[in-house]
């Protein structure tokens, strides 16, 4: 397992491999972006990352920009005003994140809307409940 500080510069530099890009290799990311940077940083740094290593991988048509946007702003609000806490203490407390992420996102999105076209390509405000 790559360290914090390893695994985010090669994130950056877009050199990690599609073994790490399971659902909770997206959430490690968005955490450790959330960690090491405001929450208007993290969520460009996520997306476009994530975009760009999903077309590198060849799974584009995969990548759902304000799927990956929102759960980026619910874990923010989700850490806001803890302490910080390691990535595994994380999804102890939040294991519907891990285990039932599409549930989190009908709390806020219908599919019809999270799936759209423009859903996968922009931020689309939620057309339920408003995440705060």
């Amino acid at each position: 397992m790559l360290d914090d500080k390893s695994y985010l510069e090669l994130f950056a530099a877009r050199a990690l491999g599609p073994e790490h890009f399971d659902h909770r290799g997206h959430l490690y990311i968005a955490w450790l972006h959330l960690v090491h940077f405001d929450e208007d940083e993290a969520r460009q740094r996520v997306c476009s990352g994530i975009r760009e290593l999903a077309a590198r991988f060849g799974a584009q048509e995969k990548y759902n920009h304000t799927l990956t946007e929102a759960l980026v702003r619910i874990m923010a609000r989700r850490l806001s005003g803890v302490s910080r806490q390691s990535f595994d203490t994380f999804l102890e407390t939040n294991p519907d994140l891990l285990c039932d992420a599409h549930t989190v996102l009908a709390r806020h999105y219908s599919d019809a809307c999270l799936n759209s076209v423009r859903a996968k390509v922009s931020w689309v405000e939620p057309d339920r409940d408003a995440i705060e």
